[in-house]
């Protein structure tokens, strides 16, 4: 009798709540790490504002995030071949205060 090969695909049933499917608008992201994670705070900065507040912040092994950077550059590549490129400029120097800074 030979060797049958099974695959078998699990397939993830994902769900999301009312309250994280609205979403959040940021437009500042800051990505710090430790030798074991990747943290990412997304921020929203408003025009004329001293002040913003961290509104996400996502924590990330680093084998993730690697493949998180991955799924984004895909993403965007395939955006930019529908839409055009996305044009960037520099961001605004804004000094960055967190409070006392830290390392896990």
């Amino acid at each position: 009798m030979g060797n049958k090969k099974v695959s078998e695909q699990q397939q993830l049933n994902i769900s999301i709540d009312e309250n994280i499917a609205d979403g959040i608008y940021s437009n500042l992201a800051i990505i710090n790490h430790s030798g074991s994670e990747f943290i990412v705070d997304f921020i929203t900065v408003m025009p004329g504002s001293p002040k913003a507040k961290v509104k996400s912040r996502v924590i990330l092994t680093p084998e993730h995030a690697k493949r998180f950077k991955k799924a984004l550059e895909d993403n965007i590549q395939r955006f930019e071949n529908v839409n055009g490129i996305i044009k960037t400029n520099e961001p605004p120097n804004i000094p960055l205060n967190f409070g006392p800074t830290g390392e896990a």
